[in-house]
């Protein structure tokens, strides 16, 4: 038996006092709200306010796991990788809590939008489907 392997990515969706969301555009994907891959050594909660901090410049609290979703699929790699393994990603809601926005080596903008106005931003359809489960969340992941 061949072990699976599995990259563990953790994102959140950051909300403002305004009821604004946190948006990167990133350089291959557009607009998202920010995560990556969880590092070796970090726990979800550590990686999920790491990756925002890097990619925003914006610091929160994270809050609750709203939704837990796979890539199954394996992508061509880069940087000398040749494959990238299927991904397991868990999604929270953040709370910001301080920060000046800005761009990283990841991404060209990031912005606070209206919540009604995400989805007309987000392009990719897995991306899409992940905001929609934030909208929809009701307690339940």
């Amino acid at each position: 038996m061949i072990m699976p392997t599995h990259i563990v990515a953790a994102a959140g969706v950051v909300e403002n006092d305004k009821g604004e969301i946190l948006l990167v555009k990133t350089y291959h994907g557009g607009w998202v709200f920010p995560g990556g891959q969880v590092e070796v050594g970090e726990n979800l909660i550590e990686a999920v306010a790491r990756e925002i901090k890097e990619e925003s410049g914006i610091d929160v609290k994270v809050e609750k796991l709203f939704a837990i979703s796979s890539n199954i699929a394996t992508n061509k790699g880069y940087n000398g990788v040749k494959e990238v393994p299927t991904k397991v990603m868990m999604d929270f809601i953040c709370t910001f809590i301080d920060g000046k926005l800005c761009t990283s080596d990841e991404n060209s903008e990031s912005c606070w939008i209206p919540k009604d106005k995400v989805l007309e931003m987000i392009t990719t359809p897995a991306i899409r489907q992940r905001f929609q489960a934030y909208l929809n969340y009701d307690g339940n992941v």
